[in-house]
């Protein structure tokens, strides 16, 4: 039986607010093997869930989260910002993997620190990196597993061929373990290519149910939705056909 891609939920999904823990505990519930969210910091350093820098303050005034504590932020906020740290003793407890979206240089060794605080290196793993963030994790000795974020610019600027290398060589270069994509730069030569340079890859954000079949026969690595459900409907549908393959042949 073909190994199934990762079913890794997006941060709001099932129909959740982005960045709440309604959206963590609903792609917990469906079973999804990864959650993905977006990591940045507060001035004084915490790992919080986010995907911008500017927030709403109340009175309609508009902030900088980088700018503020967390202790600022708490008082400014309701609900209050989730930090990462309460976010993974959910990931831990549930046995699960996530995917942390680095958006800011400035996030990456806090980041690290809390998770090897945590002893949980081995349950997350970094995206969000181009080339040139994961070349300074790795200049800066951070010792977490790291996809790369192809250079979407290159797929138009080279042609499809040549961007495909220059990925797969700059992924290898910066001990990248994957592609990190839009689904729709996915081709079956990208990934016959990544299969040998030795990388993984991982694909987003696909909501259309023909979508996912198809990317899951390609055999990708991992799928990334904000309809979990529906990926793992498509998943039950293929492992049931297939074991009624082997039952008719055996």
């Amino acid at each position: 039986m073909n190994v199934f891609p990762l079913i890794t939920a997006h941060t709001g999904c099932m129909g959740h607010a982005a960045h709440s823990l309604e959206s963590l505990c609903a792609a917990l519930k469906v079973g999804a093997d990864v959650y993905e969210d977006d990591i940045r910091v507060t001035r004084d350093g915490v790992p919080v869930l986010a995907h911008d820098d500017e927030i709403a303050l109340p009175g309609g005034k508009r902030g900088s989260l980088a700018a503020m504590t967390l202790e600022e932020l708490n008082e400014a906020l309701n609900p209050p910002i989730l930090e990462l740290a309460d976010i993974l003793n959910w990931i831990r407890t549930a046995g699960r993997t996530m995917n942390l979206d680095i958006k800011t240089d400035d996030a990456l060794k806090p980041t690290a620190a809390l998770v090897k605080r945590m002893e949980m290196t081995d349950r997350v793993f970094l995206s969000g990196c181009g080339h040139e963030r994961a070349d300074l994790a790795e200049r800066s000795g951070i010792a977490l597993r790291k996809l790369l974020n192809i250079n979407v610019d290159s797929f138009r600027s080279l042609s499809y061929a040549e961007a495909v290398q220059q990925a797969c060589q700059e992924a290898s270069r910066t001990r990248c373990f994957g592609l990190n994509l839009p689904h729709q730069a996915v081709k079956p030569e990208l990934l016959e290519a990544a299969k040998q340079a030795d990388l993984a890859v991982y694909v987003w954000t696909v909501s259309e149910t023909e979508d996912m079949r198809r990317f899951a026969e390609w055999g990708v690595d991992s799928i990334t939705t904000r309809d979990p459900e529906k990926l793992i409907a498509v998943r039950d549908e293929k492992n049931g056909a297939e074991e009624r393959t082997e039952w008719t042949q055996s």
